[in-house]
């Protein structure tokens, strides 16, 4: 797409990759917050290490591709592969070096102030607890490991994505036995090849090396320096705990320090001179050619194999590791640039810190866990489908129960009048209620239709055993489209009743998740609407067929109406402000990086439009340029849960159009993804999502705004009362709920899965 003259320029546009590095120290800020319980800070700083794990599998592997590609082209900052990758060099490693500065200097002090300890050296423990330390490693871990020995007979190993790994410089003693065997044999031979070479290469030199000779060779040979590798086992606990005298202690030691001051065990016969942790990262970023692709299914579960394989994009080593010891790393992982390199100073992978998020006996550590709500709409036991029938539902999570949605279609596979189920599902939870339902209902006879997407990322694998378990059970499965991804949320139910056939829609921001559910904040509607239901038909009949409607009675469907749609809706408010009549844009989504989109945006503020943007992650938007984005004011939430849903609210000159949708404002679910957009038509409904958008625009506790210079920085809070958006809706989704009813209060849905 080319750039236009007065909007296009590159300096008003922020690099991809490099903002979200910047949500991604948001995040880390939430870690660095005094005022966060302990262990809330644990989990902030475990969640940046899994986001950034993900950023380097994809996002930096991308880049490296266009690099070895030769690709040139710029990106809407004005950026090339090469500076991006330098770029993103500088950043992370910043990212990386505060993440441990936090833990080392912050976290760790703390948790020694309650008393919770992760011993960082194998020293520090007392003389019982690495008895019992050793005890475990005997009992529990050495029958799991197997030692690797890197020689001519025996290869590196292929180090699997993501694996922590301990590598060590090992000498061999010569203590006998089959390996002095062996090496007597390789002695021999390697000294029957030299005097070969020796006679044909220096005839002029007719003597033969003396014994003595022999034997310093010799000596130096058994002496040589040898490497090897163990893979910690991710199939155990990685922290270990060990018993403390004083009962209100908690102790863990690492499993890789277990593991390495055992690490002699493993090899008997060999000194080893030192060990040290190290981790890979590799290109996770498959690409499937699918109209060359015979069977999506099978290409799928091939691209999967090569995922753990594929190019090495980042190595993790132990801050201090022996040189030589990373350089024989280098060499076998065939990592070139050192930039690909990281000295980590503490544990290497801090996801682990995830677990501590959960100990006993901590609750004063944690925010109290909040309990999704009913929805006081659907009275408990109520026929979901008369609840439906009285007029359409907000749902609003995770303050609200995600048990409505799963109760559709529970109450859908054994209701004798429904006739059919339809769905898209792109992520589900690992034993997915839902998943469970519809296979009921196959078996019950009913017509159901599930597209699973296979290319969902990192979840392709999940998504191929539901697919597999839904065909078995009689559903009619489709396997994505070809070239698209199905990222749209929504679910149909065809049901014959007295009035005839009646359609029951789900339509929604968020996955059909019930974990993720209680974490993500997320919108969604019930509704049985005759023209949503039409509008859902088509969308079913346009997946599995090759029926496309002409038009639409209430939902945009990208890739083909949405952008038209909101280019138009702002264009009008352009239009408007220009004419002197009521204009503003209110928009909430995860990430904004579409170059027409921002343009357009631009163009608004410059004709006087009021623009008001709630944007967690990406934003390559720049704010307060003048006389471009002057009137564009950007925020960003990171709080106790993640804001995962997307509002778009245009003023109308004071009649405001306000619609909900599964789709950001990037080309990638603008041009080639299936996205569905939904406008909020009913008015108490709309009351009440326009009321969340104006709590979330008054949050000055987790709110971080976007300055002129790119940085984002919290609202300054004195003299202010203090508005946290999320507590704010936790206390309203309470209060909704009727405390006078004993037997309704009973019923309070209360999560399968434990959050965390």
């Amino acid at each position: 797409m080319e750039k236009t003259t007065e909007y296009g320029k590159p300096e008003y546009f922020e690099n991809r990759e490099l903002s979200w590095i910047k949500f991604n120290r948001r995040v880390l800020n939430e870690a660095r917050d005094k005022t966060i319980p302990l262990l809330e800070r644990l989990k902030f700083i475990s969640i940046t290490s899994s986001n950034l794990d993900e950023f380097f599998m994809v996002r930096v592997a991308s880049l490296k591709d266009m690099l070895h590609a030769g690709v040139k082209k710029a990106d809407i900052a004005g950026m090339d592969a090469l500076k991006q990758l330098e770029r993103v060099n500088e950043d992370t490693r910043e990212l990386v070096n505060l993440q441990y500065s936090t833990y080392n200097r912050s976290l760790l002090p703390l948790m020694n102030q309650e008393n919770i300890y992760i011993i960082d050296a194998y020293e520090k423990l007392t003389e019982e607890q690495a008895a019992f330390a050793d005890d475990y490693f005997e009992n529990e871990v050495y029958p799991v490991l197997t030692p690797m020995a890197v020689d001519a007979s025996r290869p590196f190993p292929l180090i699997r994505n993501k694996s922590l790994n301990i590598a060590a410089v090992i000498e061999y003693k010569g203590t006998g036995g089959l390996l002095d065997h062996k090496a007597q044999e390789d002695e021999t031979d390697a000294e029957l090849l030299e005097e070969e070479s020796g006679e044909d290469e220096n005839m002029q030199d007719c003597g033969k090396p003396d014994k003595k000779d022999k034997k310093e060779k010799k000596k130096k040979k058994g002496t040589k320096p040898e490497f090897a590798t163990v893979q910690v086992p991710s199939g155990m606990a990685r922290l270990v705990p060990v018993p403390s005298k004083n009962p209100d202690e908690k102790v863990f030691i690492l499993l890789e320090q277990v593991i390495e001051k055992n690490i002699d065990k493993l090899f008997l016969n060999y000194k080893v001179l030192c060990a040290y942790p190290y981790r890979i990262m590799r290109n996770a970023d498959f690409s499937i050619d699918e109209d060359e692709a015979p069977d999506l299914l099978k290409e799928i579960q091939k691209q999967l194999k090569k995922r753990q394989w594929g190019e090495v994009i980042r190595l993790e080593v132990e801050d201090g590791i022996d040189k030589k010891l990373l350089e024989f790393l280098k060499d076998e992982l065939h990592v070139e640039n050192k930039q690909d390199i990281f000295y980590i100073n503490g544990p290497i992978d801090f996801t682990f810190l995830m677990k501590m998020y959960g100990l006993d006996g901590c609750d004063h550590l944690r925010y109290e866990p909040h309990k999704p709500q009913l929805v006081p709409e659907i009275l408990p036991g109520e026929n979901i489908f008369e609840a439906i029938q009285k007029g359409d539902i907000l749902l609003h999570h995770p303050y609200q129960s995600f048990g409505p949605v799963m109760e559709l279609i529970r109450q859908a596979a054994s209701d004798e009048q429904v006739l059919a189920i339809k769905m898209t599902l792109y992520r589900v939870s690992g034993n997915s209620p839902i998943i469970a339902s519809l296979a009921q209902a196959a078996e019950n006879g009913k017509q159901v239709t599930v597209l699973v997407e296979l290319k969902a990322r990192f979840d392709e694998e999940n998504n191929i055993v539901w697919a597999k378990k839904l065909e078995q059970a009689g559903c009619h499965v489709i396997y994505g489209i070809v070239g698209l991804k199905t990222h749209s949320k929504i679910a149909l139910v065809v049901r014959r009743e007295d009035e005839g056939i009646r359609r029951y829609v789900h339509l929604g921001t968020g996955n059909y998740n019930d974990s993720t559910a209680k974490l993500y904040t997320d919108c969604g509607v019930l509704t049985c609407s005759e023209a949503v239901g039409e509008d859902a038909t088509a969308v079913f009949n346009m997946l599995s067929g090759y029926s496309e409607p002409l038009s639409w009675n209430s939902l945009a469907i990208a890739p083909i109406w949405l952008r038209k749609k909101f280019l138009k809706l702002v264009h009008r408010e352009t239009k408007n402000a220009r004419e002197g009549k009521q204009a503003y844009i209110r928009a909430k989504m995860n990430s904004l990086c579409d170059q027409e989109m921002i343009e357009a945006l631009y163009e608004a503020s410059s004709a006087g439009v009021k623009i008001q943007l709630l944007i967690r992650g990406i934003c390559c938007l720049r704010a307060g340029i003048k006389g471009v984005s002057e009137n564009i004011h950007v925020h960003s939430i990171v709080g106790n849960f993640l804001e995962h849903s997307r509002i778009f609210d245009f003023c109308n000159d004071g009649q405001p159009e306000v619609f909900m949708g599964s789709a950001d404002w990037m080309p990638r679910n603008l041009d080639r993804r299936v996205e569905i957009v939904f406008p909020v038509l009913d008015q108490e409904l709309k009351k009440k999502v326009l009321h969340i958008l104006d709590v979330e625009f008054e949050d000055n506790v987790k709110a971080h705004v976007l300055q002129p210079d790119g940085t984002y920085e919290k609202i300054d809070k004195r003299g202010k009362m203090l508005v946290n958006s999320q507590e704010i809706f936790c206390r309203e989704a309470e209060h909704l709920v009727p405390k006078q009813d004993k037997a309704y209060k009973d019923r309070v849905f209360v999560p399968a899965e434990p959050v965390g």
